[in-house]
């Protein structure tokens, strides 16, 4: 994998958008409070005077079922839910824009490429008279046109609206020359294209650096990369690179010299459940209650949405510094993190198992590092009872088999996998910051040119 960073490159393919806009000069009020100023010369009109509604209903047996979504109008997945109700669907022509009337799927449009059936929630327009469809699907796609959409709605219950067509005609959006309608829409479609092939360059990288990372760990903590002080009796390299069979198939070959334990082999103490109490508003004062949803995939301890536990509640939940949490149950199951007492005093809940590790037979470090491999992620797979819900329990994660290597070497390998796990993380950071930029950016884009607060030069 390439290991350099495409920040530059991809910040470059997509801003490149900027030399090919300026401010528009001439402006004059929309007398809409969500349009603000526009380009003289442009009008403003109800959305009834642009389209008319397709209100047909069809069967999914006559009409191949379609999902409208964030990204626009798609054929049906094979896992999305379905309803019993097959013969009471919308019929959706190519050409036609499909908007989900519901606040809680909000940005579910786009103009239909395919003939086929929609959910009954689903407004269907078709567009009338001289206009282009693509800048209204543009239109349409910005947060300011979702604000106003569903406020025209009506609660269905609290935070939920739904917003017909007989509120939705009555919508006032802006409609320039027939000539800028299509120059925007042409250039929107082009500059977004970039932007998103840079967005999902970056995300590929993200996945790239997880892969790598994963794979990086798993090498080190099973010896299969060699890090640091070999052994106590510092044997040659030659003879430090033997390897023996672990006997457990996710570990693979292991170096002359180390072992294979169970993980209540290393304990301190018998694995804990966490505390079943419900957690209450945070407060500084008191110990911060650690739930499952708190721990990241790639055990980080989340900022937002911290909550605290009672003194009494948590009294026998107090983590102590290094403690191990393991998830048991949810979709999320199997996932690890490690505690240090510079975060704070903290309790933890009921779905979460607390692993003490035994400091004269292992680092905890180490141990908590043997979790975040993608060797422990096929235990895992191979482990996890699927049901109603995948588990993982106490009695399954004694008997979860990790190499041990000797202590000094256990103390190497943890400390050269903070520094490199410090700079994949940084890297993986790096392509966040540059999506979130990416993606406000053209947001922007899109709002200024379709309001005509910037013009296609």
């Amino acid at each position: 994998m390439a290991r350099d960073s495409l920040a530059t490159t991809a910040f470059a393919k997509a801003t490149v958008v900027k030399k090919n806009t300026k401010a528009t000069k001439a402006m004059k009020p929309s007398g809409v409070a969500w349009l603000g100023d526009i380009p003289e010369g442009w009008e403003v009109d109800l959305i009834g005077s642009f389209y008319s509604q397709r209100n047909e209903k069809v069967s999914d047996r006559d009409y191949p079922p379609l999902s409208v979504t964030m990204k626009g109008v798609l054929p049906q997945l094979a896992t999305v839910a379905k309803t019993d109700d097959g013969d009471n669907r919308k019929l959706v022509k190519k050409g036609d824009f499909a908007i989900n009337s519901r606040s809680d799927r909000r940005g579910s449009c786009g103009i239909s490429e395919y003939d086929g059936s929609v959910s009954l929630i689903n407004t269907i327009l078709m567009p009338r008279g001289e206009m282009e469809p693509r800048y209204y699907n543009w239109l349409f796609h910005t947060d300011v046109f979702a604000d106003e959409f569903y406020k025209w709605g009506h609660g269905i219950v609290d935070d939920l609206w739904t917003t017909r067509w007989s509120e939705m005609k009555r919508i006032h959006i802006v409609r320039p020359p027939l000539p800028e309608q299509r120059a925007i829409a042409d250039y929107l479609d082009e500059k977004c294209g970039a932007i998103d092939a840079a967005i999902a360059e970056a995300k590929n990288g993200i996945e790239e650096c997880t892969a790598w990372k994963k794979s990086l760990i798993f090498e080190a903590v099973t010896g299969k990369r060699r890090v640091g002080v070999f052994n106590a009796e510092k044997q040659s390299c030659r003879e430090a690179e033997k390897m023996k069979p672990s006997g457990i198939p996710w570990i693979g070959e292991i170096p002359e010299g180390w072992e294979v334990r169970r993980l209540k082999g290393v304990l301190a103490r018998p694995l804990q459940y966490g505390a079943s109490e419900s957690g209450i508003g945070y407060n500084e004062a008191l110990p911060r209650y650690i739930r499952i949803t708190d721990i990241t995939l790639d055990g980080k301890l989340k900022g937002e949405g911290a909550l605290s536990l009672t003194e009494e509640a948590a009294s026998d939940y107090i983590l102590r510094d290094q403690d191990i949490l393991l998830a048991r149950s949810g979709a999320t199951v199997g996932k690890a993190f490690l505690y240090e007492k510079q975060m704070g005093r903290a309790a933890f809940a009921g779905y979460l198992i607390r692993a003490t590790v035994d400091v004269a037979k292992a680092l905890p470090r180490f141990v908590y590092y043997t979790t975040l491999g993608c060797g422990y992620d096929d235990w895992r797979s191979s482990i996890a009872v699927s049901a109603t819900i995948q588990n993982i329990g106490a009695d399954k994660y004694n008997n979860y088999s990790l190499p041990i290597p000797p202590m000094k070497e256990q103390q190497a390998i943890a400390d050269y996998l903070d520094e490199k796990c410090a700079a994949i993380d940084a890297m993986v950071t790096e392509k966040e910051k540059l999506i979130t930029d990416l993606e406000a950016y053209k947001k922007s884009l899109i709002f200024e040119l379709v309001t005509g607060k910037r013009e296609v030069g």
